[in-house]
């Protein structure tokens, strides 16, 4: 059990996002990982997962290479199991060039909470350091508020 469970409404639906938030924010690819079915199906740009063990793989693949990385995420939709998200990201890589992404992300979850399908839509913008406007995890008193479209 994962709760909030579906049906979402406005409340559980932010309180889903913000978990789903704080969760990646911690770059813990077991944390992150346990928040989705055993069999869980991701396309994550053009990459197809589909598992824990392959969640885990994946992102453990990912935050050795987008390091420093800081997330935010924020409700766009939601209806019955089902949430739509909008995120943005920064990171930098091993040679310091530094990025932010930008994508939307589509969930569907089972009974219990856990997210049974995600699909990631991402684009990446080379970005300097003095460019940057996410450090680290969102501080509480910011949960639930819009992030700027930098």
């Amino acid at each position: 059990m994962r709760p909030p469970t579906p049906p979402f409404d406005e409340d559980s639906a932010r309180a889903k996002v913000q978990a789903a938030e704080d969760a990646w924010n911690t770059c813990d690819p077991e944390r992150v990982a346990q928040a989705y079915t055993p069999d869980s199906v991701w396309r994550n740009r053009a990459e197809f997962v589909t598992g824990r063990d392959e969640i885990v793989a994946f992102l453990t693949r990912k935050w050795a290479r987008e390091l420093d990385y800081a997330l935010r995420k924020e409700l766009w939709a939601f209806t019955g199991d089902r949430i739509a998200v909008r995120f943005q990201y920064e990171c930098h890589d091993a040679e310091g060039r530094w990025w932010r992404s930008y994508g939307n992300e589509l969930w569907e979850f089972d009974g219990d909470g856990l997210m049974r399908r995600r699909e990631a839509s991402i684009n990446d913008l080379a970005i300097t350091e003095a460019d940057r406007c996410l450090f680290g995890p969102r501080p509480a008193e910011e949960h639930g508020l819009p992030f700027p479209l930098a």
